[in-house]
C-alpha cells in the first residue's frame, strides 16, 4: 500500500502539474479513441503499451478479455460497449489477448477450478474457444503453444460475441466502428495484429497504422 500512496504524491508533484491543462480540459467530457477490451491482468497497461493520455481510451478489463455475447449476461460489459459505441462514437474497438493469460490457462484445465465457481462460470462465455481449440488443435502437444493458441482464438471468438451486441451491429453495418483483435506479449512488449487475409496474428509494426479491419 505504501508503494500506492508515494505513486499518488509523485503524481501529483510530478506528472498532473505538467500535464494540468489536460486535466483541466477532461473536466468537460471525454472523447475517447477506442474502446479497449483487456485482461484484468496486472501485466497489462493499455495506456503504457498504446501511449495513450487520460481521456483517450474507454476500458473494458475482466478475466480473459471475455464479451459475453449480447442477452446471455446483462453485466458491465454490454453496458460500457453500448454507451462506448452510441454515446461516445468510438471508431475502433480493439480486443486485446496477452501470453502467458491464466484465464485461458482455466479454460484449459478446468479440472484446476474446482474451488473457483464463479471463474468457472464466467469462463463459460468462451465456451466456444475451449470447443475451438479441442476440435481443430487438438494436434498440438506443447502446452506453451496450445495456450498461445488458445489466447489468439479465445480474441477472435470474443470478436464475434462483439458482433451480436446490437450497438456494434448496426455501427458495423453504417462502417462507423472498425474491429480489431490484438494479442500482447508481454514479455517482449510486442503487439500482434489478427490478419483476416491469412488468419494469423502477425507484429503491429509490419501492418501499418491503418491496418485493414481485423475481423470484419
Amino acid at each position: 500500500m505504501q508503494k500506492l500512496v508515494t505513486g499518488i504524491h509523485q503524481f501529483q508533484n510530478n506528472i498532473f502539474s505538467t500535464k494540468q491543462q489536460l486535466f483541466e480540459d477532461l473536466v468537460g467530457g471525454q472523447h475517447p479513441l477506442a474502446l479497449f477490451i483487456t485482461c484484468s491482468d496486472s501485466r497489462i497497461s493499455p495506456n503504457l503499451i498504446t501511449q495513450t493520455d487520460p481521456g483517450e481510451l474507454f476500458i473494458i478489463r475482466n478475466a480473459g478479455n471475455i464479451v459475453p455475447a449480447f442477452g446471455v449476461a446483462d453485466g458491465g460489459e454490454a453496458a460500457t460497449i453500448e454507451y462506448a459505441v452510441n454515446v461516445l462514437k468510438v471508431k475502433d474497438i480493439v480486443i486485446c489477448g496477452h501470453s502467458h493469460c491464466g484465464a485461458m490457462g482455466g479454460l484449459l484445465n478446468q479440472d484446476k477450478l474446482g474451488e473457483l465457481p464463479v471463474v468457472r462460470a464466467w469462463l463459460s462465455h468462451a465456451a466456444a474457444t475451449y470447443q475451438l481449440i479441442n476440435e481443430k488443435y487438438s494436434d498440438i502437444t506443447d502446452p506453451a503453444e496450445l495456450l498461445t493458441t488458445t489466447v489468439e482464438r479465445n480474441v477472435l471468438v470474443q470478436l464475434d460475441n462483439l458482433r451480436t451486441h446490437p450497438s456494434v451491429a448496426a455501427a458495423l453495418s453504417k462502417s462507423a466502428v472498425t474491429l480489431h483483435g490484438w494479442v500482447y506479449k508481454f514479455e517482449t512488449g510486442q503487439v500482434f495484429s489478427h490478419d483476416s487475409a491469412t488468419d494469423e496474428f502477425v507484429p503491429i509494426e509490419g501492418t501499418g497504422l491503418a491496418s485493414p479491419p481485423a475481423t470484419q
